[in-house]
C-alpha cells in the first residue's frame, strides 16, 4: 500500500496521523496546511486527503471536513512511516530503577514496572508474571489471623514469590511449621510442577504422618502456584483510570465500560499475551486487529520478556486508546522488556 502512495501524500498522512495523535480530533486541510508552513493550498490537500479515503487510509466520523486515520492508515503509519523516538538517558536509568527487585519479590517488581509505564505512556500498564517453575529452596507458611497464611516461595536462584492463601480458622502455628517441613524435606532442587502430583499422592499414603489441617495447608500452598489459572501465568494491570483522562480517545463512555470489561476478562487477556511471547520484539496490535479490543477502539503495544537461557516468560506492555504515541511507547516498552529480562537473568 504505502508504494502506491507518493512523497506529498505519505507527507500529508503522515501530518494527519500525528495531529491526530496530539489531540484525538479530526484533522481539516487547515491544520495540514500551517503544520507545512503554506507550501500547499489548502485545495491540494484536501484532494489528496480525498484520495487517502479512497485507499481506505481515512474516514470522516462527522460530516465536518476533518478526517482521522482508520485502523488500516494506523497500521500503514505504524509499518512504514513512523519514527521511533530515542529514550533519553534519565528515561532509562528510571526504568532501570524502578525494576531494581532488591527486597522485592516479581510480582511487586512486575507490578511497579507495569504502573511506570503507565505513568509514562498515559495508558494503562499489563503484565504477565510468569509462573514459578523454577527449583526451590525454601517453602515457608506464615500465619496471617483470620483463615488466612502467607506462603514464601524461595527458588534456587534467589527468587522471592509471596502469596496469600486461606487456611481453616483456628490453624495453629505447629500446623504451619510442619506443612513447611513436610514440602521443604520433599521439593527442595525440584519445581513445585513436578512435586505437586506426587505430594498429593503422598499425602493420601501417609496420612497419618501429617494431620488434615497440615494436609490442606500444604495443598492449598501448591495451588498457588501449579494447576488452574496459575499454570497460565499472573495478569497484572495498572493505570486502567489513565483511560478515562481523556474522553475523546476512545469515543464515548460506552467505549470505555468496552475496555474495561475486555479488562476484567483477565484469562482472555492472559493468553493473548502469552500468544505475543511466542513473537519477536515489540508487537502492536491495532483495534480490531485483535478479537477483544473489536468494540473497544484501543492498541496495545507489547513485548516478551526472556529470562538468562533466552526463553519467553511472560509479557510486558500498554494498552490505550487507538492514538497512543507509538513513536514514544514503543521504545518504553521495549526497553522494560530488557530490564526486566536482565534482572530475572
Amino acid at each position: 500500500m504505502i508504494s502506491e502512495l507518493n512523497q506529498r501524500s505519505r507527507d500529508i498522512f503522515r501530518h494527519i496521523v500525528d495531529a491526530y495523535v496530539g489531540n484525538g480530533e479530526p484533522v481539516g486541510s487547515r491544520t495540514i496546511s500551517r503544520r507545512l508552513g503554506q507550501s500547499l493550498s489548502a485545495a491540494t490537500i484536501r484532494n489528496v486527503m480525498a484520495d487517502l479515503e479512497e485507499h481506505g487510509l481515512l474516514y470522516a466520523p462527522h460530516t465536518s471536513a476533518g478526517r482521522i486515520p482508520t485502523e488500516a492508515g494506523l497500521r500503514l503509519f505504524v509499518n512504514g512511516l513512523l519514527e521511533i523516538g530515542a529514550l533519553t538517558d534519565t528515561e532509562r536509568e528510571s526504568i532501570e530503577s524502578q525494576c531494581a527487585s532488591a527486597g522485592r519479590s516479581l510480582p511487586e517488581v512486575l507490578g511497579e514496572a507495569g504502573l511506570m509505564l503507565s505513568g509514562l505512556s498515559s495508558c494503562a500498564g499489563l503484565v504477565v508474571a510468569p509462573k514459578i517453575d523454577r527449583p526451590l529452596r525454601h517453602i515457608e507458611f506464615v500465619n496471617l489471623g483470620q483463615g488466612r497464611a502467607l506462603v514464601v516461595m524461595v527458588t534456587e536462584d534467589g527468587l522471592v514469590e509471596n502469596r496469600v492463601i486461606e487456611v481453616p480458622l483456628g490453624v495453629l502455628a505447629s500446623t504451619l511449621v510442619m506443612a513447611s517441613n513436610f514440602l521443604n524435606a520433599r521439593t527442595i532442587g525440584r519445581t513445585v510442577e513436578d512435586v505437586r502430583v506426587e505430594v498429593a499422592r503422598e499425602i493420601e499414603e501417609r496420612r497419618s504422618e501429617l494431620d488434615e489441617l497440615s494436609s490442606r495447608v500444604v495443598a492449598a500452598g501448591l495451588a498457588t502456584w501449579a494447576g488452574g489459572t496459575r499454570s497460565t501465568g499472573q495478569l497484572i494491570i495498572r493505570g486502567q483510570a489513565k483511560l478515562l483522562e481523556d474522553v475523546t480517545a476512545l469515543s464515548d463512555l460506552e467505549r470505555i465500560r468496552a475496555l474495561f470489561e475486555v479488562l476484567e476478562t483477565r484469562e482472555a487477556m492472559v493468553r493473548l499475551l502469552e500468544e505475543t511471547g511466542r513473537g519477536d520484539g515489540v508487537q502492536i496490535f491495532i483495534g480490531s486487529e485483535n478479537p477483544l479490543f473489536k468494540h473497544a477502539g484501543c492498541s496495545m503495544v507489547v513485548s516478551p520478556y526472556m529470562n538468562s537461557k533466552e526463553q519467553i516468560i511472560g509479557a510486558i506492555g500498554v494498552i490505550g486508546p487507538t492514538r497512543i504515541n507509538y513513536a514514544r511507547i514503543i521504545p518504553l516498552v521495549d526497553y522494560t522488556a530488557k530490564v526486566i529480562g536482565r534482572m530475572l537473568g
